[in-house]
């Protein structure tokens, strides 16, 4: 009786499933596992004037985490100034309710603030891990302005765009913090604290976008066309 040619055993398969896996390497977001880990830096200004703006800030954190693609996993790190030269910085949170239980436990004290500690504590961790985003709430500048546009352009140089959201009107402060955002290759919005929404919408926005770049950041301003000031200034590129 004569064997069938098509009946023997050619590697077909082994074949298929070698090309299957080489394809996978090649776009590593497709692999199993762990989603990719996007870290940024989240800076408050955290001054006796300030408890008002933490208080709600706490509350609204969790949109920077709810923005974040399902391939991407977002990691916090609480950052903030208070008191006589009191720069504090907390591990980094994976979770909006671990990051809401840190900020519930802090007290806003009396000081000045000290941006560029935190601009430095930035860079510094920005030699080890990863950033992809610095954001920062506040509402005053009693600090050089030079030196803080010094510190927001290495940032730029390193691709860690600055997200500031200013409380306030103050038309100089104003001036300055647009210029450090333009710096770093990032983004200026005011806010007003009457409107809990508006902050929790940028934030929103921020995350998006240290996170999926101009397209998640795109996709959030289509549904929330506020967010199209901050795509106005971001690089295209």
């Amino acid at each position: 009786m004569s064997k069938n040619p098509t009946s023997r055993n050619e590697p077909t398969q082994p074949s298929q499933a070698v090309a299957s896996f080489i394809a996978q390497a090649k776009s590593p977001t497709k692999l199993p596992g762990k989603p990719i880990e996007s870290r940024i830096i989240f800076g408050l200004d955290a001054t006796a004037s300030r408890e008002p703006t933490w208080d709600q800030a706490s509350q609204i954190q969790h949109e920077m985490f709810a923005a974040v693609q399902s391939n991407q996993r977002l990691a916090v790190q609480l950052c903030f100034y208070r008191g006589f030269r009191e720069l504090k910085a907390s591990r980094f949170c994976h979770s909006a309710t671990e990051l809401q239980g840190l900020m519930g436990r802090v007290r806003c004290r009396g000081g000045h603030t000290q941006i560029s500690r935190l601009l430095k504590h930035a860079l510094k961790i920005s030699r080890v891990d990863a950033l992809k985003a610095v954001l920062f709430v506040g509402d005053a500048i009693e600090e050089s302005v030079d030196d803080l546009c010094d510190q927001a352009g290495l940032l730029g140089l390193k691709k860690i765009p600055l997200f500031i959201f200013h409380e306030g009107r103050d038309v100089a402060v104003e001036r300055t913090f647009r210029a450090m955002t333009k710096l770093s290759g990032g983004a200026y919005a005011p806010f007003d604290l009457a409107s809990p929404d508006q902050l929790k919408r940028l934030l929103a926005g921020a995350a998006a976008y240290a996170t999926g770049g101009r397209a998640a950041l795109g996709s959030l301003a289509y549904q929330q066309p506020g967010l199209k000031q901050l795509t106005a200034q971001l690089p295209k590129t």
